[in-house]
């Protein structure tokens, strides 16, 4: 499991993707999410600009990222 400290109010899906290295680009993030790859908080979710907050948890490839 991967903690990600959030500074702000929220971060975006892809951004989180990106921030916690689990994709390269902002491009591949979005073909994930696109795909239906990423579950917010167990279940599937297409929304590229998601505000993820603390407490939410994202799961994509069996990672899970827990925002703290």
């Amino acid at each position: 499991m991967i903690e990600f400290k959030l500074t702000g109010e929220f971060i975006p899906l892809i951004q989180l993707l990106k921030a916690t290295g689990l994709v390269q680009s902002g491009g591949e993030a979005q073909t994930v999410v696109e795909d239906g790859l990423v579950k917010y908080n167990g279940k599937v979710d297409y929304r590229k600009r998601l505000k993820v907050r603390i407490g939410d948890i994202v799961d994509f490839m069996g990672q899970k990222i827990t925002v703290i």
